[in-house]
């Protein structure tokens, strides 16, 4: 009972600051290109809210606040082994005189399983509605191997490769896409000092009926630091590249992020 209520309160808030923030929206790498799991899941509950400021520029240039809010939890799964539990959800409005000039609303949802000797297996499923990047839906639905391949304490790399089935639904006259493709998925991880930590992370998917032409590309870099003990500043810059957008629409987008998240 008490999570479910942690869990209502967390969700409340979220939509309370839909309706108050010009934009709610934080992107997540893995979630898009892999199972999610940068979050700390424990057999508790754990939860995130994430709150500050974005620039974004190629299909929209905004100037806007941006959030985001996380929960995950790990069981019991196949061989009694660790099963991840993750879920993720965003949304952001922009308007300029009145008149609505970006909006996007994301939801994934992830499993990852331990395997043994660091390798684990996952399963995630990625929607995205931005009517301002010609999509009314945009689904990926995939499975894969990871594995952890370096990691002294202070410096680690995770690797993901997989495949997912892929559903564009346009929100113009073009033709609904259907396809499967190749998703690849990397990690580092530098843990500068006991409160501070460098990240890079970068995800990549090809279309299997059109490798050299219909894939994307898209690399995060991001700093962050623990100012209280549930409290953590965050710098992230991210730059996506569609070779094969929706007509009309360039292949580069860049965003900017500074924000500050809240554990619980």
């Amino acid at each position: 009972m008490h999570k479910i209520i942690q869990t209502s309160l967390a969700i409340g808030l979220a939509l309370v600051t839909v309706s108050t923030a010009d934009e709610l929206k934080v992107t997540d790498v893995e979630a898009q290109y892999a199972a999610k799991s940068d979050i700390n899941a424990s057999k508790e509950l754990k939860q995130s809210i994430n709150f500050g400021l974005a620039n974004t520029t190629g299909n929209t240039k905004t100037l806007n606040l941006n959030g985001k809010y996380d929960a995950s939890f790990t069981t019991v799964g196949y061989a009694n082994e660790a099963l991840k539990v993750a879920f993720d959800a965003s949304a952001y409005m922009t308007k300029n005189d009145g008149i609505k000039d970006n909006e996007e609303y994301t939801a994934n949802v992830g499993l990852e399983q331990y395997i043994t000797d660091g390798w684990l297996g996952y399963a995630a499923v990625n929607w995205l509605r931005n009517t301002f990047q010609n999509y009314d839906n945009k689904i990926a639905i995939g499975i894969g191997l990871g594995k952890e391949v370096y990691n002294d304490g202070q410096h680690s790399l995770k690797l993901k490769l997989g495949t997912a089935y892929n559903y564009q639904d346009f929100s113009d006259a073009q033709a609904t896409r259907k396809f499967g493709s190749l998703n690849e998925y990397a990690e580092y991880n530098n843990q500068l000092n006991d409160v501070s930590k460098l990240y890079v992370k970068v995800g990549a998917m090809e279309n299997f009926k059109d490798f050299s032409n219909d894939y994307e590309v898209a690399g995060v870099i991001g700093f962050n630091f623990a100012v209280a003990q549930s409290i953590s500043v965050s710098l992230e810059e991210e730059i996506r590249y569609d070779n094969f957008p929706a007509t009309g629409f360039k292949k580069t987008d860049t965003k900017s992020i500074v924000r500050v998240g809240y554990n619980f």
